[in-house]
């Protein structure tokens, strides 16, 4: 009971938006257990603060094993919105580079930044051209010697994500980091939503920082991590401490990095159930389309992850569609989770072409590695219902 309220759980839900936040595992529960009953602050000289210290830089190990990085890279956060700030606030940029489909803690930076912004359209495939962005590095501001303000990588930025969390697109970011190099500017992907759901690898991406948050891998939330390229200076957002080589001050969340870590050891066999998750993916978009082929899907066309769906029911608002399916015992999203539960047209809807009453008609769908077919049947044909009720 929390306020007089009886809760549902999630177990009580057939939960379709993993984009928002996955089900944290038994194993990850269990570690941060484990690792809060050995107690101990790894900044201590004393044999338990030791053994914390052991605990933390093995989850670091284990997480830059995963994503082909050298340990020392790693700044564990509070969090995907943290890890973004730290990397659009490092010092020295002048220049920052977006695009109009970020989430909401890098597109914020534009009302917090003291310097010039520039802001990408994207397709209508949602994707970003690489023209774009060299256009856009050409006509960056330039510094007295006449180079662009990109001449070294702390005068710009370019922080373009790698897949979106509304429509799951995924970015050609290899080729874009290798334009904003040839610049010399720094480049940034945010990987949050990324990370688990394909195969993420940092050298290969070739960028100089990612941003990675573990409530999105089954693990905990409330932790998250900055891969940085030592040369890059990262500032701490708060002071008073030295933790994370004085790039993050405060004492970590020692239990959830742990389960961060646990968690990331479960990547190698969720990516192999991706595919199986992306024909379920598949299969709702399919059949929703035999039964309303006025119905529309945001990137579709375009290279995605295997879980995500942004579905179009003309008509019928996104706020509609996220309570009846809700009272159905449904869960999904209308876009980002990080809009204080408030319904508010899709930003990445807009972007990408779509009309302001499309983008207040739009609702996400994004399966986990523990979705059914019998939960894919039962949102089907839930979606099916409600579409026939509001047509009549």
């Amino acid at each position: 009971m929390q306020g007089g309220l009886k809760l549902k759980q999630a177990a009580d839900m057939i939960y379709l938006d993993h984009n928002a936040t996955t089900p944290i595992k038994p194993e990850v529960i269990a570690e941060m257990k484990r690792v809060m009953e050995i107690g101990g602050n790894p900044s201590s000289a004393h044999t338990v603060g030791r053994g914390a210290k052991a605990i933390l830089e093995s989850s670091r190990q284990i997480i830059s094993n995963e994503i082909n990085c050298r340990s020392q890279k790693i700044i564990f956060t509070g969090g995907g919105t943290e890890s973004n700030n730290i990397a659009l606030k490092a010092a020295g940029y002048q220049h920052i580079i977006l695009s109009e489909t970020e989430h909401d803690s890098i597109l914020g930076i534009q009302e917090n930044f003291t310097g010039t912004i520039d802001c990408l359209a994207v397709d209508n495939n949602g994707y970003i051209s690489p023209d774009v962005l060299r256009k856009a590095l050409e006509n960056a501001p330039r510094n007295s010697s006449g180079n662009s303000s990109g001449t070294g990588p702390e005068k710009c930025l370019v922080s373009l994500m790698l897949a979106n969390n509304e429509t799951g697109v995924v970015q050609d970011i290899k080729t874009l980091a290798d334009i904003t190099h040839e610049f010399g500017a720094c480049f940034h992907t945010d990987a949050i939503q990324a990370f688990g759901k394909i195969p993420v690898d940092f050298r290969a991406l070739g960028v100089d920082m990612m941003s990675l948050s573990g409530h999105k891998i089954n693990g905990p939330q409330g932790v998250g991590a900055l891969v940085a390229l030592e040369k890059i200076n990262i500032q701490s957002l708060s002071f008073g401490g030295g933790q994370e080589v004085g790039r993050r001050a405060g004492t970590e969340n020692l239990a959830a990095i742990a389960g961060f870590a646990k968690a990331v050891e479960f990547i190698p066999e969720n990516l192999k159930n991706m595919s199986a998750v992306e024909k379920m993916r598949n299969r709702i978009e399919q059949e929703i389309q035999t039964h309303a082929p006025c119905v529309f899907f945001y990137g579709a066309s375009s290279h995605r992850l295997p879980n995500t769906s942004t579905i179009l029911m003309p008509g019928v608002s996104s706020e509609t569609q996220v309570m009846a399916f809700d009272l159905g015992g449904i869960c999904i999203s209308a876009g980002s989770a990080c809009s204080s539960g408030k319904v508010k047209p899709s930003h990445v809807v807009s972007a990408m072409g779509g009309s302001q009453a499309e983008a207040l008609s739009t609702i996400r769908v994004s399966l986990g590695i523990n979705t059914t077919e019998k939960e894919v049947d039962a949102f089907i044909a839930a979606w099916i219902k409600l579409y026939e009720r509001k047509r009549k």
